[in-house]
């Protein structure tokens, strides 16, 4: 079976579910060497001994809570150190937050919010770049919604900090794309069945939504050094219905 992403690493934050581990198994499978990010440990665990019975190469695991800012640079040291480089990154992790009024949200959860996806993301840019560089085909992609541009009503924090996501991924691609062969998308799912949708929309039913599977098979390309555009949004599953939901 042809493995496009044979010896090349993966970092994947928030894989202990939904996507992220969807898209971890899917890098595995494809021949990457995955190190896989998350706060649960038994995710992670669980995530390693699916991608071995699959035959997959095993798995990096990194439990880490990724508002611990300096661990981030620390994970990128110790990237360096084992590979010398990282040819693909994946920005996961993400928070959906409280659905009400601006004016009933308090400090914190709007904090926690942006904290994650948003501030994450930038330490992440800031310390995986040097590795990114040193691949000869370096990959990155986030995970946003449409919710960033729509500005749904009761979804403050989270549409704020996607919007601010995709602005920041944009920036990020503009300024490498000239002197380096990195290449930096974005990657909407769109309604997909994870508990991320099920805590905003609990009386959705998930039955009618795409998998996390089927999303990691429309992102699984963008990773791959064949892949050179950049600085884009690309749609997950969701995107191709007649009159997809709003996220």
């Amino acid at each position: 079976m042809t493995q496009p992403l044979a010896s090349r690493i993966a970092l994947v934050t928030g894989a202990s579910r939904g996507i992220g581990y969807a898209t971890a198994k899917a890098l595995a499978k494809a021949g990457a060497h995955v190190i896989a990010v998350a706060r649960t440990q038994g995710g992670l665990e669980e995530l390693d001994d699916e991608v071995r019975k699959d035959g997959g190469h095993p798995l990096t695991l990194v439990p880490l809570d990724l508002t611990d800012y300096q661990a981030i640079g620390r994970l990128g040291g110790t990237i360096y150190e084992r590979h010398g480089k990282l040819d693909v990154l994946v920005g996961n992790a993400g928070i959906g937050g409280p659905s009400s009024p601006l004016g009933h949200i308090e400090l914190k959860p709007w904090l926690d919010v942006i904290g994650i996806n948003l501030n994450v993301n930038f330490q992440l840019v800031r310390c995986m770049e040097p590795l990114l560089r040193a691949s000869d085909a370096g990959r990155a992609v986030f995970l946003t919604s449409r919710a960033g541009g729509k500005a749904p009503g009761y979804r403050g924090p989270y549409a704020a900090s996607k919007a601010a996501l995709e602005t920041l991924v944009q920036v990020w691609a503009k300024e490498v794309v000239n002197t380096t062969p990195i290449r930096i998308n974005l990657f909407d799912p769109g309604p997909t069945r994870t508990k991320l949708r099920a805590s905003v929309m609990p009386g959705e039913d998930p039955e009618t939504l795409p998998t996390p599977d089927q999303a990691a098979e429309l992102l699984l390309p963008l990773c791959l050094p064949s892949f050179t555009e950049t600085g884009k949004l690309f749609d997950g599953p969701s995107r191709t219905l007649k009159d997809p939901q709003a996220d």
